[in-house]
């Protein structure tokens, strides 16, 4: 039996480490058929590294967010690898230490638009890099943290994260006429690298255990994965513009 994913061509963003979410949905896209390519920022010998950890070793690719150059020679480099794409995952935030953990007040703008660049106008700006390879059509997929809400020492990437939202709903807009569907996740708490970067996770942890109707597994990507993998497939043809919640029902629940 074919899996998900079979003969698809994915784009992976955001592998830090095997506990990255973008690992996991690498390794759940590769178990479903799909050929994958990744990219890396930075400790690209640390990505590559992580990159033979997956079922299949994968392809990795340099790519800053806002590295205008980079940006633009990205189809040609992961063309190099594949011969078109079929679903691209945006998996990258960043803002600098002001932005979190209680300096809302005094953070300057200059960090704040830090946090907007690389954790929001990068959506657009690895989508539209990646057009020349979609040109049958496909899905984008962001990874959100719902922010609807404020939440303990988020600051501003909340506010990051909610024009990460807004940008998702214009960009399916755009590239909706081309047949590109464009959809956030947002996951409940996972312990990844990020997430132990934000002053005060913990206070997340047994809030989310108590509430959650599903229950909640900090240590188990392996789900928020699988929802990342069922937008990146054909199996939701009519979806785009929504953000899909994998948080054990968390965002449901009153006090």
């Amino acid at each position: 039996m074919s899996g998900l994913l079979e003969g698809k061509r994915i784009l992976v963003t955001g592998v830090i480490t095997d506990a990255s979410i973008a690992f996991h949905v690498a390794r759940v896209a590769q178990e479903q058929g799909a050929t994958v390519v990744l990219t890396g920022f930075g400790r690209m010998s640390l990505v590559e590294r992580i990159a033979k950890r997956l079922p299949q070793p994968a392809p990795v690719v340099e790519l800053d967010v806002a590295n205008t150059d980079q940006l633009d020679s990205l189809a040609a480099r992961v063309g190099e690898h594949v011969d078109g794409l079929d679903g691209v995952l945006h998996s990258v935030g960043f803002a600098p230490a002001s932005c979190l953990g209680g300096g809302f007040l005094d953070a300057p703008y200059e960090d704040v638009a830090t946090a907007v660049q690389i954790s929001a106008f990068s959506l657009k700006s690895l989508a539209v890099a990646c057009l020349p390879l979609m040109n049958g059509g496909g899905s984008v997929v962001g990874m959100d943290f719902d922010a609807r809400q404020t939440w303990p020492g988020y600051d501003w990437m909340g506010v990051a994260k909610a024009a990460l939202e807004s940008t998702s709903r214009y960009l399916a807009r755009e590239l909706g006429p081309m047949g590109i569907r464009v959809n956030l996740v947002a996951a409940g708490p996972l312990a990844t690298m990020a997430a132990r970067s934000i002053p005060g996770f913990e206070k997340f942890q047994q809030p989310w255990k108590e509430r959650a109707p599903l229950g909640w597994d900090q240590n188990d990507v392996t789900p928020v994965a699988r929802t990342v993998c069922a937008l990146l497939s054909d199996w939701l043809p009519t979806t785009t513009g929504s953000m899909i919640m994998a948080d054990g029902g968390f965002h449901a629940m009153g006090v």
